[in-house]
């Protein structure tokens, strides 16, 4: 007899944190977080943790504000910096350039890419990219306000990563992690 769960995999979406605005002639890829995105980010991992759902991989933007998020949220989930933890509870962190102004296809394919093993795989993304793969997943329950910082949306699917296809996740879960 097999477990109908057994097969489920989770997709976490969360879009960085609140990130300090464009200064001057500054790349947008190097934009830190503000202290309040700091805050938020480690209550994301605090939330993650609660919850159950920790990753075994994380597909991360390479750009600094995704970068900090995720060592906060990483921070938040086990108190401790994201290298720092026991042997062998550490996820698989990917940092992908193509997650950097993706469109929702784009990202979808990143998570497709995943490990086949993985219960569970964090994408650490912007928008409009993010809202939009989280839309093209489930496009009944997707907040049509699109996903605002350090939200989480948790997404379900019943096939390997894959076979994700648009409107093959539901959404379960969603928290703005507010620290």
């Amino acid at each position: 007899m097999t477990d109908a769960h057994a097969e489920e995999r989770t997709l976490v979406l969360l879009r960085h944190a609140k990130a300090e605005l464009p200064a001057g002639d500054a790349p947008d890829v190097d934009r830190r977080l503000t202290a309040r995105g700091h805050a938020d980010s480690a209550a994301a991992g605090a939330w993650l943790a609660r919850h159950g759902l920790l990753p075994e991989v994380v597909l991360c933007s390479p750009s600094r504000r995704t970068r900090q998020t995720w060592h906060d949220v990483a921070m938040g989930m086990t108190g401790s910096p994201p290298e720092g933890g026991p042997a062998g509870s550490s996820p698989v962190v990917r940092y992908e350039p193509t997650a950097y102004e993706a469109q929702p296809q784009e990202l979808l394919d990143l998570v497709r890419a995943a490990e086949p093993t993985a219960r569970t795989v964090l994408l650490i993304a912007h928008n409009p990219g993010i809202s939009l793969l989280s839309a093209l997943l489930d496009p009944e329950r997707a907040d049509p306000e699109g996903l605002r910082t350090t939200d989480l949306v948790v997404h379900r699917a019943a096939t390997p990563w894959a076979d994700l296809a648009p409107g093959g996740a539901a959404i379960v879960n969603r928290h703005t992690a507010r620290g």
